[in-house]
């Protein structure tokens, strides 16, 4: 069965990394990139750490409070990135917002559990939610910390 086809599994994922997230922690170096990210209409309230060597992420972390689709989106983005160019960073970002947003065909391989969040589109206020950490990443990976 396809992943799309199995609602359950999409609620299993999202519960899984609400409940027991990935990734959620401050750094101990001072080598990483931050920003804050929060939500005027919610309570999502979050801080994103990415440490980039030779324009690879080699590491992701995030701290903060939220949802549990902001909680758990932040914490599937944190697994996917890890280890990847800023090139192949920002193209999982784009794939992403395109599921999200409903407004493009996207690689539904290269998202694996972001996969979850694909009828988040029928949800309008949840898209922030969905979003908030794929927009604080990819602020950082272009280097823009507004």
């Amino acid at each position: 069965m396809p992943f799309s086809n199995d609602p359950s599994l999409m609620r299993e994922i999202i519960l899984d990394h609400y409940q027991y997230p990935r990734n959620k922690k401050k750094p101990t170096t001072d080598d990483y990139l931050s920003i804050h990210m929060d939500s005027a209409s919610c309570i999502d309230d979050f801080y994103i750490y990415i440490k980039v060597e030779n324009d690879k992420v080699v590491d992701c972390l995030f701290d903060g409070v939220g949802c549990a689709i902001s909680t758990s989106s932040i914490s599937i983005m944190t697994q996917l990135i890890k280890g990847k160019e800023i090139k192949e960073a920002l193209e999982i970002i784009e794939n992403y917002k395109h599921m999200i947003h409903h407004d493009h065909e996207y690689d539904e391989e290269l998202l694996d559990e972001a996969n979850a969040f694909q009828n988040t589109y029928k949800q309008a206020n949840r898209i922030k939610c969905a979003t908030i950490g794929w927009d604080g990443l990819e602020q950082l990976l272009k280097g823009d910390k507004k």
